[in-house]
């Protein structure tokens, strides 16, 4: 009986400990979910921002940038295009000059020969605007006698008519050339975005692949060794 007694008596303090440690770590962990619950931060409008939305800002970006390349591509055709009809005809009206330096003869005009040199003129003219090779402005300087003398040899006049053509190919070069840079410099641009959203992209999923998760994160700020019960 005193047995029985006395080892009844020694194990209640033993029980009493046990119930301690389990009521302290239940309350240490309702005060840790209270307080993950009060403490937890919102995200921001940067952390709202996921790897995805970077990934679709890279590929409209790419997508602008392979747009304006083309483009770019096309204006130095056009660009090559128009130095090569300048060339050709810088090279025609330089013949033609060539042609003015023998003398004419001169002799007395038949009647009717000016109309006629004029019809010439004309008729050349028209068949050049409709070629493009000369302007509408430049046509019409031509109708209205504008810097131009109607009653010349033919000779003369497709000398000059050659060199208005080169001074149409000429401007229709500069013009090419004007838009071939402009859409260099806009290939470049979106080329540069693009790289930049690319590293952009790429900072974004790095940071979202080794980031722990909300939770975990805050498990290990808040879970430390000071705050583990002592053991009975």
């Amino acid at each position: 009986m005193e047995t029985a007694m006395h080892s009844f008596l020694v194990s209640v303090p033993q029980a009493a400990a046990l119930w301690a440690v389990m009521l302290g770590a239940v309350l240490l962990a309702t005060v840790v979910i209270a307080r993950m619950q009060r403490r937890r931060p919102a995200a921001g409008p940067a952390d709202r921002r996921s790897a995805d939305d970077a990934e679709v800002a890279a590929e409209r970006a790419a997508a602008a940038a392979a747009r304006l390349r083309a483009e770019w591509d096309s204006a130095q055709e056009r660009l090559d295009a128009a130095w090569a009809a300048f060339d050709a005809a810088d090279k025609l009206a330089r013949q033609a000059a060539k042609a003015c330096a023998y003398p004419l003869i001169s002799k007395r005009r038949k009647p009717g020969e000016n109309a006629h040199r004029e019809r010439y003129l004309h008729h050349a003219a028209g068949a050049a605007c409709r070629n493009q090779e000369i302007s509408i402005a430049q046509l019409n300087d031509i109708y209205a006698h504008r810097g131009w003398n109607p009653r010349l040899h033919p000779v003369m006049q497709e000398s000059m008519l050659r060199q208005a053509v080169r001074a149409h190919r000429f401007d229709g070069y500069q013009k090419a050339l004007k838009i071939e840079r402009t859409a260099w410099q806009e290939a470049e641009a979106a080329a540069e975005s693009l790289r930049a959203l690319r590293l952009e992209a790429g900072a974004v999923s790095h940071a979202a692949a080794t980031q722990p998760a909300a939770d975990e994160q805050w498990w290990a700020e808040q879970w430390t060794t000071a705050e583990l019960p002592a053991a009975a």
